[in-house]
C-alpha cells in the first residue's frame, strides 16, 4: 500500500476518530510506517465498533 492510497483511505475514516487519534495515525504513515498506521488504524475502528 502506497502512502497516498493509505492517506485517502484515512480521510475516509476522519468522522470515526479523535482529532489526536487521527494527527497520530497519518503522523505515523508520513513517518514511513505505513503497515503499523494501518494496523493502528483498523484496531482503533474495531473497538469503536464494539
Amino acid at each position: 500500500m502506497t502512502l497516498y492510497i493509505f492517506l485517502k483511505h484515512l480521510k475516509m475514516q476522519r468522522e470515526r476518530l479523535t482529532k489526536q487519534q487521527y494527527k497520530t495515525i497519518r503522523g505515523q504513515a508520513l513517518a514511513g510506517d505505513i503497515v503499523g498506521a494501518n494496523k493502528g488504524l483498523y484496531k482503533l475502528l474495531e473497538r469503536r465498533c464494539e
